[in-house]
Protein backbone atom coordinates (compact mmCIF):
# COMPACT_ATOMS: atom_id res chain seq x y z
CA UNK A 1 0.00 0.00 0.00
CA UNK A 2 2.91 2.36 0.81
CA UNK A 3 3.76 2.20 -3.36
CA UNK A 4 0.55 3.15 -4.51
CA UNK A 5 0.45 6.46 -5.81
CA UNK A 6 4.48 6.78 -5.48
CA UNK A 7 6.67 7.72 -8.51
CA UNK A 8 9.23 5.49 -8.74
CA UNK A 9 12.04 5.93 -11.05
CA UNK A 10 13.57 2.51 -12.69
CA UNK A 11 16.96 2.97 -13.96
CA UNK A 12 18.20 -0.35 -15.75
CA UNK A 13 21.93 -0.39 -16.96
CA UNK A 14 23.80 -2.75 -18.98
CA UNK A 15 24.10 -5.90 -17.28
CA UNK A 16 22.52 -9.38 -18.55
CA UNK A 17 20.05 -9.40 -15.44
CA UNK A 18 18.41 -6.29 -17.26
CA UNK A 19 15.90 -9.18 -18.30
CA UNK A 20 14.97 -9.25 -14.36
CA UNK A 21 14.07 -5.14 -14.05
CA UNK A 22 10.74 -5.89 -16.23
CA UNK A 23 9.50 -8.41 -13.27
CA UNK A 24 10.64 -5.61 -11.58
CA UNK A 25 8.58 -2.83 -13.20
CA UNK A 26 5.51 -5.50 -13.14
CA UNK A 27 5.17 -5.78 -9.57
CA UNK A 28 5.94 -2.24 -8.89
CA UNK A 29 3.14 -1.11 -11.34
CA UNK A 30 0.66 -3.90 -9.66
CA UNK A 31 1.61 -1.82 -6.69
CA UNK A 32 -0.09 1.11 -7.69
CA UNK A 33 3.14 2.73 -8.30
CA UNK A 34 3.95 5.18 -11.54
CA UNK A 35 6.83 3.93 -12.75
CA UNK A 36 9.43 5.43 -15.44
CA UNK A 37 12.13 3.91 -16.78
CA UNK A 38 15.78 4.95 -18.17
CA UNK A 39 17.40 2.82 -20.01
CA UNK A 40 21.03 3.10 -20.22
CA UNK A 41 22.53 2.63 -23.77
CA UNK A 42 24.15 -0.55 -22.28
CA UNK A 43 20.68 -1.47 -21.38
CA UNK A 44 19.61 -1.57 -24.22
CA UNK A 45 21.47 -4.02 -25.87
CA UNK A 46 19.89 -6.52 -23.47
CA UNK A 47 15.78 -5.62 -23.51
CA UNK A 48 14.28 -3.02 -25.25
CA UNK A 49 12.25 0.20 -24.29
CA UNK A 50 9.26 -1.16 -25.77
CA UNK A 51 8.98 -4.49 -22.96
CA UNK A 52 9.27 -1.53 -20.53
CA UNK A 53 7.00 0.88 -22.04
CA UNK A 54 4.13 -1.97 -22.49
CA UNK A 55 4.20 -3.19 -18.49
CA UNK A 56 4.27 0.42 -17.50
CA UNK A 57 2.13 2.81 -20.17
CA UNK A 58 5.09 5.20 -19.62
CA UNK A 59 7.28 6.73 -21.88
CA UNK A 60 10.87 4.89 -21.45
CA UNK A 61 14.11 7.39 -21.69
CA UNK A 62 16.66 6.02 -23.60
CA UNK A 63 18.68 9.27 -24.22
CA UNK A 64 19.24 12.71 -23.65
CA UNK A 65 17.66 13.40 -27.19
CA UNK A 66 13.63 12.31 -26.88
CA UNK A 67 11.89 15.41 -28.48
CA UNK A 68 8.30 13.58 -27.40
CA UNK A 69 9.77 13.21 -23.71
CA UNK A 70 10.91 16.99 -23.23
CA UNK A 71 14.32 16.45 -24.86
CA UNK A 72 16.92 17.41 -22.29
CA UNK A 73 15.68 18.75 -19.71
CA UNK A 74 13.35 15.04 -19.49
CA UNK A 75 15.79 14.14 -16.28
CA UNK A 76 15.42 17.52 -14.60
CA UNK A 77 11.30 17.12 -14.59
CA UNK A 78 11.60 13.41 -13.68
CA UNK A 79 14.31 14.18 -10.79
CA UNK A 80 11.83 16.55 -9.27
CA UNK A 81 8.45 14.61 -9.15
CA UNK A 82 10.06 11.13 -8.28
CA UNK A 83 9.65 9.68 -4.44
CA UNK A 84 12.45 7.30 -5.40
CA UNK A 85 14.80 6.63 -7.59
CA UNK A 86 15.87 2.59 -7.77
CA UNK A 87 18.27 1.24 -10.32
CA UNK A 88 18.74 -2.21 -10.81
CA UNK A 89 20.49 -3.90 -11.81
CA UNK A 90 23.48 -1.21 -11.71
CA UNK A 91 26.34 -2.85 -13.01
CA UNK A 92 30.37 -1.89 -11.87
CA UNK A 93 30.59 1.16 -14.31
CA UNK A 94 27.06 2.82 -13.23
CA UNK A 95 27.83 2.63 -9.75
CA UNK A 96 31.41 4.21 -9.78
CA UNK A 97 29.83 6.99 -12.34
CA UNK A 98 27.08 7.75 -10.05
CA UNK A 99 29.69 7.35 -7.18
CA UNK A 100 31.88 10.55 -8.87
CA UNK A 101 29.19 12.23 -10.00
CA UNK A 102 28.71 11.92 -13.60
CA UNK A 103 25.83 12.74 -15.65
CA UNK A 104 27.21 11.72 -19.54
CA UNK A 105 23.43 9.59 -19.50
CA UNK A 106 20.01 11.03 -18.76
CA UNK A 107 20.50 8.50 -15.42
CA UNK A 108 23.08 9.41 -14.12
CA UNK A 109 21.31 13.44 -15.26
CA UNK A 110 18.38 12.32 -13.19
CA UNK A 111 20.06 10.80 -9.32
CA UNK A 112 22.39 14.13 -9.66
CA UNK A 113 19.56 16.41 -10.31
CA UNK A 114 16.58 14.21 -7.45
CA UNK A 115 16.02 15.02 -3.87
CA UNK A 116 14.60 11.52 -3.55
CA UNK A 117 16.13 8.59 -1.90
CA UNK A 118 17.84 6.26 -4.18
CA UNK A 119 18.44 2.65 -3.78
CA UNK A 120 20.76 0.59 -5.91
CA UNK A 121 20.91 -3.39 -6.51
CA UNK A 122 24.28 -4.26 -7.69
CA UNK A 123 24.90 -6.81 -10.24
CA UNK A 124 27.74 -8.00 -11.56
CA UNK A 125 30.90 -10.52 -11.56
CA UNK A 126 31.95 -11.30 -7.96
CA UNK A 127 35.28 -10.62 -8.47
CA UNK A 128 34.20 -6.96 -9.79
CA UNK A 129 32.06 -6.36 -6.72
CA UNK A 130 34.70 -7.15 -4.42
CA UNK A 131 37.05 -5.12 -6.30
CA UNK A 132 38.42 -2.42 -3.79
CA UNK A 133 37.29 0.09 -6.15
CA UNK A 134 33.75 -1.06 -6.32
CA UNK A 135 33.85 -1.38 -2.58
CA UNK A 136 35.36 2.05 -1.99
CA UNK A 137 32.84 3.42 -4.54
CA UNK A 138 29.54 1.92 -2.54
CA UNK A 139 31.11 3.38 0.48
CA UNK A 140 31.09 6.37 -0.98
CA UNK A 141 27.41 6.16 -1.89
CA UNK A 142 26.21 5.00 1.14
CA UNK A 143 27.98 7.92 3.03
CA UNK A 144 25.82 10.02 1.46
CA UNK A 145 23.02 7.97 2.03
CA UNK A 146 22.06 6.13 -0.91
CA UNK A 147 21.26 2.44 0.11
CA UNK A 148 22.10 -0.52 -1.33
CA UNK A 149 20.23 -3.91 -1.10
CA UNK A 150 22.20 -7.37 -2.29
CA UNK A 151 24.06 -8.50 -4.38
CA UNK A 152 23.24 -12.03 -3.67
CA UNK A 153 24.97 -14.77 -3.50
CA UNK A 154 24.65 -17.39 -6.49
CA UNK A 155 25.89 -18.59 -9.86
CA UNK A 156 26.55 -15.99 -11.98
CA UNK A 157 26.40 -15.74 -16.02
CA UNK A 158 30.09 -15.97 -16.32
CA UNK A 159 29.61 -19.33 -15.14
CA UNK A 160 31.05 -18.71 -11.69
CA UNK A 161 30.08 -18.79 -8.16
CA UNK A 162 29.77 -15.70 -5.84
CA UNK A 163 28.48 -12.55 -4.51
CA UNK A 164 27.05 -10.79 -7.65
CA UNK A 165 23.43 -12.10 -8.40
CA UNK A 166 21.07 -9.80 -8.62
CA UNK A 167 18.62 -9.81 -5.76
CA UNK A 168 14.99 -11.18 -5.89
CA UNK A 169 12.38 -8.24 -7.32
CA UNK A 170 10.46 -9.12 -3.97
CA UNK A 171 13.41 -8.53 -1.92
CA UNK A 172 14.52 -5.01 -3.95
CA UNK A 173 10.53 -4.20 -3.35
CA UNK A 174 10.83 -4.75 0.25
CA UNK A 175 13.99 -2.82 0.30
CA UNK A 176 12.17 0.06 -1.65
CA UNK A 177 9.35 -0.28 0.72
CA UNK A 178 11.14 0.04 3.66
CA UNK A 179 13.04 3.41 2.56
CA UNK A 180 9.74 5.17 1.91
CA UNK A 181 8.83 4.31 5.13
CA UNK A 182 11.31 5.93 6.96
CA UNK A 183 9.74 8.52 8.77
CA UNK A 184 6.63 6.89 9.50
CA UNK A 185 4.20 6.83 11.91
CA UNK A 186 5.89 3.71 13.49
CA UNK A 187 9.18 5.28 13.47
CA UNK A 188 10.67 4.64 16.55
CA UNK A 189 9.10 2.34 17.57
CA UNK A 190 9.62 -2.04 18.18
CA UNK A 191 6.71 -3.84 16.88
CA UNK A 192 6.69 -7.54 18.01
CA UNK A 193 4.56 -9.81 16.02
CA UNK A 194 4.12 -13.50 16.37
CA UNK A 195 2.46 -15.52 13.26
CA UNK A 196 1.76 -18.52 12.46
CA UNK A 197 1.50 -22.06 14.74
CA UNK A 198 3.06 -24.30 16.39
CA UNK A 199 4.45 -28.11 16.26
CA UNK A 200 3.81 -29.90 19.46
CA UNK A 201 6.14 -33.18 18.54
CA UNK A 202 4.63 -36.69 19.39
CA UNK A 203 7.56 -38.81 17.97
CA UNK A 204 10.32 -37.88 15.38
CA UNK A 205 7.89 -38.16 12.79
CA UNK A 206 4.64 -36.83 13.93
CA UNK A 207 3.82 -33.90 15.52
CA UNK A 208 0.15 -31.77 16.77
CA UNK A 209 -0.07 -28.58 14.76
CA UNK A 210 -3.18 -26.36 13.43
CA UNK A 211 -4.40 -25.13 10.18
CA UNK A 212 -2.70 -21.63 10.72
CA UNK A 213 -0.63 -20.00 7.87
CA UNK A 214 0.87 -17.21 9.04
CA UNK A 215 0.02 -14.87 6.17
CA UNK A 216 -2.15 -12.14 8.50
CA UNK A 217 1.45 -12.10 10.97
CA UNK A 218 3.71 -11.39 8.08
CA UNK A 219 1.27 -9.03 6.61
CA UNK A 220 1.17 -7.06 10.05
CA UNK A 221 4.79 -7.02 9.81
CA UNK A 222 5.31 -5.91 6.43
CA UNK A 223 3.06 -3.32 7.29
CA UNK A 224 4.75 -1.73 10.48
CA UNK A 225 7.91 -1.74 8.72
CA UNK A 226 6.84 0.09 5.99
CA UNK A 227 5.71 2.74 8.42
CA UNK A 228 9.07 2.77 9.86
CA UNK A 229 8.93 0.57 13.07
CA UNK A 230 11.53 -1.81 13.69
CA UNK A 231 9.77 -5.12 13.90
CA UNK A 232 10.49 -8.63 15.16
CA UNK A 233 8.79 -11.07 13.56
CA UNK A 234 8.78 -14.83 15.94
CA UNK A 235 7.06 -17.25 13.58
CA UNK A 236 6.59 -20.73 13.72
CA UNK A 237 6.85 -23.19 11.00
CA UNK A 238 5.29 -21.55 7.79
CA UNK A 239 5.50 -21.51 3.78
CA UNK A 240 6.20 -17.95 3.57
CA UNK A 241 9.90 -16.07 2.19
CA UNK A 242 11.38 -13.88 4.99
CA UNK A 243 10.55 -10.31 4.77
CA UNK A 244 13.45 -7.83 4.18
CA UNK A 245 13.80 -5.51 6.65
CA UNK A 246 12.68 -7.29 9.29
CA UNK A 247 14.39 -9.32 12.26
CA UNK A 248 12.87 -12.85 11.99
CA UNK A 249 12.86 -15.29 15.16
CA UNK A 250 12.13 -18.87 13.94
CA UNK A 251 10.66 -21.56 16.53
CA UNK A 252 8.74 -24.33 16.59
CA UNK A 253 6.71 -25.16 19.60
CA UNK A 254 4.54 -23.26 22.14
CA UNK A 255 7.16 -23.64 24.72
CA UNK A 256 9.59 -22.12 22.23
CA UNK A 257 7.03 -19.15 21.29
CA UNK A 258 6.77 -17.96 25.14
CA UNK A 259 10.44 -18.32 25.72
CA UNK A 260 11.28 -15.98 22.23
CA UNK A 261 8.29 -13.38 23.13
CA UNK A 262 9.52 -12.72 26.51
CA UNK A 263 13.14 -12.16 25.12
CA UNK A 264 12.11 -9.86 22.10
CA UNK A 265 9.72 -7.73 24.39
CA UNK A 266 12.26 -6.15 26.57
CA UNK A 267 12.38 -2.50 25.20
CA UNK A 268 9.28 -3.26 22.94
CA UNK A 269 6.14 -0.72 22.25
CA UNK A 270 4.24 -3.02 20.77
CA UNK A 271 2.91 -6.57 20.85
CA UNK A 272 0.67 -8.45 18.20
CA UNK A 273 0.19 -11.82 19.25
CA UNK A 274 -0.97 -13.13 15.80
CA UNK A 275 0.38 -16.56 16.09
CA UNK A 276 -1.73 -19.71 17.04
CA UNK A 277 0.20 -21.61 19.57
CA UNK A 278 -1.03 -25.14 20.01
CA UNK A 279 -3.03 -25.29 23.50
CA UNK A 280 -2.09 -29.12 24.32
CA UNK A 281 1.28 -30.93 23.82
CA UNK A 282 1.91 -34.76 24.61
CA UNK A 283 2.47 -35.43 28.02
CA UNK A 284 5.65 -37.13 26.75
CA UNK A 285 7.85 -37.19 23.67
CA UNK A 286 8.58 -40.33 21.89
CA UNK A 287 12.55 -40.49 20.64
CA UNK A 288 11.45 -43.24 18.24
CA UNK A 289 9.08 -43.62 15.51
CA UNK A 290 6.07 -44.86 17.27
CA UNK A 291 4.51 -48.18 15.44
CA UNK A 292 1.29 -48.99 14.39
CA UNK A 293 0.20 -52.26 16.08
CA UNK A 294 -2.79 -54.45 15.67
CA UNK A 295 -4.92 -52.40 18.20
CA UNK A 296 -8.01 -50.35 16.41
CA UNK A 297 -6.93 -46.95 18.61
CA UNK A 298 -4.57 -45.37 20.24
CA UNK A 299 -4.72 -43.01 22.98
CA UNK A 300 -2.31 -39.88 23.73
CA UNK A 301 -2.06 -37.93 27.09
CA UNK A 302 -2.13 -34.34 26.62
CA UNK A 303 -1.02 -31.65 28.65
CA UNK A 304 -1.89 -28.09 28.78
CA UNK A 305 0.27 -25.01 27.78
CA UNK A 306 1.05 -21.53 29.21
CA UNK A 307 -1.15 -19.11 28.21
CA UNK A 308 1.82 -17.08 26.82
CA UNK A 309 -0.65 -13.53 25.82
CA UNK A 310 -1.72 -13.46 29.60
CA UNK A 311 1.78 -14.61 30.65
CA UNK A 312 3.30 -11.22 28.99
CA UNK A 313 3.17 -8.11 30.69
CA UNK A 314 4.69 -4.33 30.95
CA UNK A 315 4.75 -0.88 29.09
CA UNK A 316 3.73 -2.24 25.93
CA UNK A 317 0.29 -2.05 24.11
CA UNK A 318 -1.22 -5.68 23.96
CA UNK A 319 -2.99 -7.03 20.64
CA UNK A 320 -4.52 -10.69 20.56
CA UNK A 321 -6.69 -12.94 17.83
CA UNK A 322 -9.48 -14.50 18.33
CA UNK A 323 -9.97 -17.23 15.93
CA UNK A 324 -13.63 -18.53 17.04
CA UNK A 325 -16.10 -20.25 14.94
CA UNK A 326 -19.11 -19.81 17.03
CA UNK A 327 -20.55 -16.45 19.72
CA UNK A 328 -17.59 -13.89 17.97
CA UNK A 329 -18.03 -11.15 20.03
CA UNK A 330 -18.91 -12.61 23.15
CA UNK A 331 -16.21 -15.00 22.71
CA UNK A 332 -13.57 -12.24 21.65
CA UNK A 333 -14.61 -10.02 24.44
CA UNK A 334 -13.55 -12.79 27.11
CA UNK A 335 -10.52 -12.98 25.57
CA UNK A 336 -10.04 -8.95 25.64
CA UNK A 337 -10.36 -9.06 29.44
CA UNK A 338 -8.64 -12.08 30.70
CA UNK A 339 -5.76 -11.29 28.91
CA UNK A 340 -5.66 -7.93 29.82
CA UNK A 341 -5.50 -7.05 26.04
CA UNK A 342 -5.90 -3.07 24.42
CA UNK A 343 -7.16 -4.43 21.13
CA UNK A 344 -8.67 -8.15 19.74
CA UNK A 345 -9.19 -8.59 16.60
CA UNK A 346 -11.77 -11.45 15.70
CA UNK A 347 -12.57 -13.11 12.87
CA UNK A 348 -15.06 -16.09 12.24
CA UNK A 349 -12.45 -18.86 10.74
CA UNK A 350 -15.77 -20.44 9.53
CA UNK A 351 -16.11 -18.46 6.87
CA UNK A 352 -14.42 -18.98 3.03
CA UNK A 353 -12.99 -15.86 2.81
CA UNK A 354 -11.46 -15.07 6.06
CA UNK A 355 -10.28 -18.29 7.26
CA UNK A 356 -6.94 -20.05 7.64
CA UNK A 357 -4.63 -20.37 4.64
CA UNK A 358 -6.88 -17.42 2.33
CA UNK A 359 -5.07 -14.09 1.42
CA UNK A 360 -7.99 -12.08 2.71
CA UNK A 361 -9.97 -11.21 5.98
CA UNK A 362 -13.43 -10.08 7.28
CA UNK A 363 -12.60 -8.72 11.29
CA UNK A 364 -13.74 -7.15 14.20
CA UNK A 365 -11.66 -4.73 16.15
CA UNK A 366 -12.45 -4.29 19.84
CA UNK A 367 -10.78 -2.55 22.43
CA UNK A 368 -10.75 -2.29 25.49
CA UNK A 369 -13.48 0.02 26.26
CA UNK A 370 -15.60 -1.97 24.61
CA UNK A 371 -15.70 -0.29 21.21
CA UNK A 372 -16.43 -3.01 18.03
CA UNK A 373 -15.22 -1.71 14.50
CA UNK A 374 -16.48 -4.09 12.18
CA UNK A 375 -14.46 -4.44 8.88
CA UNK A 376 -15.34 -5.64 5.36
CA UNK A 377 -14.02 -8.03 3.43
CA UNK A 378 -10.58 -6.72 3.21
CA UNK A 379 -6.70 -8.05 1.87
CA UNK A 380 -4.38 -9.25 4.78
CA UNK A 381 -2.41 -6.13 4.16
CA UNK A 382 -5.39 -3.75 4.02
CA UNK A 383 -6.67 -5.52 7.60
CA UNK A 384 -2.58 -4.73 9.12
CA UNK A 385 -2.86 -1.50 8.13
CA UNK A 386 -6.47 -1.01 9.61
CA UNK A 387 -5.25 -2.35 12.78
CA UNK A 388 -2.19 -0.26 12.87
CA UNK A 389 -4.03 2.81 12.27
CA UNK A 390 -6.36 1.82 15.66
CA UNK A 391 -2.95 1.06 17.34
CA UNK A 392 -1.38 4.56 16.45
CA UNK A 393 -4.67 6.73 18.62
CA UNK A 394 -3.59 4.50 21.78
CA UNK A 395 -1.02 5.59 24.29
CA UNK A 396 1.53 3.55 26.62
CA UNK A 397 0.31 2.56 30.01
Amino acid sequence: MILEGKRIILGVTGSIAAYKAADLASKLTQAGAEVHVILTPAAQQFITPLTFHSITHQPVVTGWWQPENGGAIQHVALAETADAVVIAPATADAVAKLAHGLADDPLGGTVLATRAPVLIAPAMDAHMYENPATQANVRLLESRGVRFVGPEAGRLASGLTGLGRLSAAETILGALRQMLGRGGDYEGKTVVVSAGPTEEPIDPARHITNRSSGKMGFALAEAARDRGARVVLVTGPVALASLYGVAVVRIRTALELQAALAKAMAGSDILIMSAAPADFRPAAVSAQKIKKGPEDAMSLDLIKNPDILAGLSGDFIKVGFAAESQELVQNAGIKLRDKGLDLIVANDITAPDSGFGVDTNRVLLIDREGTVEALPLLTKAEVANRILDRLVRFSHR
